[in-house]
């Protein structure tokens, strides 16, 4: 399995291409800035990006989505929840952070169980909301779990934006994220790669209060 981080924007977003390997279909996870940059690596790796998937509608994940959209020709999918902050800056944020941010609508929405094709890699569709109202996370089963801003190394999303619940936030980690095996590589939406385990011994926000 071949995933490339790239961070992007001011927030420190991190941009994962995910494929079975250099030349195949690939999808790009959470582009939210950068796109020359992400075009470049896509370019390098000879890569053939036909999805583009966002963990949510925040705009610092969606920032590029229409420029690498237009070049590769991608599909843009999301959770249903997360349609409407695609095309409203304010709705994701980007009037209040930076220069109002649009992406084009979705072609494909997203529910829980979902399975995404990948070069022959399947990425099932996690439903964790609580940062977000349409957060997803992606399991390559077995192996790792791209968790956009979910959970993170050592710390969890933001619930203090519109239509975030920390309640909810922690039962999604819990229900979802944690009862993975301990292995499981944690690719986050911000910080540094962790693992399942990791966060269940380590994490502050996940401690029994």
């Amino acid at each position: 399995m071949l995933i490339e981080r790239i961070v992007v924007s001011e927030f420190g977003t991190n941009c994962y291409l995910v494929a079975a390997a250099e030349g195949e279909e690939a999808a790009v996870i959470d582009p939210g800035a950068n796109a020359r940059e992400i075009l470049q690596v896509i370019e390098q790796k000879k890569l053939k990006v036909n999805k583009i998937i966002n963990t949510h509608g925040h705009c610092d994940h969606i920032g590029a989505n229409r420029e690498i959209k237009e070049q590769t020709g991608a599909q843009i999918l999301i959770h249903r929840l997360g349609t409407p902050l695609l095309t409203d800056p304010v709705a994701n944020l980007s009037r209040f952070f930076s220069s109002p941010v649009t992406s084009p609508p979705a072609d494909i929405l997203l529910e829980e169980g979902n399975v995404i094709e990948v070069s022959g890699l399947s990425l099932k569709v996690l439903f964790t909301p609580g940062h977000s109202p349409g957060g997803i996370s992606l399991l390559v089963p077995g192996k790792a779990v791209f968790a956009g801003d979910t959970l993170f190394q050592g710390s969890i999303g933001r619930t203090d934006f519109p239509g975030a619940s920390l309640e909810l936030l922690l039962e999604s980690i819990r229900q979802k994220l944690l009862i993975l095996g301990e292995e499981t590589v944690v690719y986050p939406g911000h910080g540094e790669i962790t693992t399942v385990g990791q966060e269940r011994r380590e994490n502050p926000f996940l401690k029994e209060r």
